[in-house]
């Protein structure tokens, strides 16, 4: 599973790596697999005028659902708990408005700090990171060179097969 609390996919942690011809990308996806360790399906080949080159870059359709849920319930969670403390810190504190009406002021700052977690799970949700690989194998795909992409379990599979495809003559583009 994952190696982050807030996701619900498989695989989290995700690279491009562009060469200029498909012989070379499939040589190096084939040695990536034996090398590193990877599983197969871990690794996939997107060459100019894929019909599918959007689900082999994000397969886990289930998963990106799961990550959306998931995200908002723990992180909304964790924002209120520290609204929570927030409140606990200026009632110590003595701040007036606080003293005079701690349950509005509790209210307040709960909800406020749930709605900033969130909103915090809202952008873990869309995965930014994302935008950086994606585009580089469009790129890729426009300029007719083929990409090795690679669904890596964790962030050290990421980064070894990250150096393994730069030893390789790739143009690597990766996610957090």
């Amino acid at each position: 599973m994952s190696d982050s609390p807030v996701s619900g996919e498989v695989s989290n942690s995700k690279l491009a790596a562009v060469f200029d011809s498909g012989a070379a990308a499939r040589d190096a996806a084939a040695a990536l697999v034996a090398a590193v360790g990877l599983q197969p399906a871990q690794v996939k080949v997107i060459a100019p005028g894929e019909p599918d080159a959007n689900i082999k870059l994000e397969p886990e359709g289930g998963g990106i659902w799961r990550t959306i849920v998931i995200a908002h319930v723990r992180l909304g969670i964790l924002g209120a708990v520290l609204g929570v403390v927030a409140f606990g810190i200026m009632m110590w504190m003595g701040v007036p408005f606080v003293a005079r009406s701690p349950v509005a002021a509790g209210l307040v700052t709960i909800f406020f700090g749930a709605v900033g977690g969130l909103f915090l799970g809202g952008l873990v949700s869309i995965r930014p990171d994302h935008d950086r690989y994606v585009q580089a194998t469009h790129d890729a795909m426009d300029a007719r060179r083929t990409t090795v992409v690679v669904h890596a379990l964790s962030h050290d599979e990421q980064a070894r097969a990250k150096e393994f495809l730069a030893d390789h003559g790739a143009e690597v583009t990766s996610t957090l």
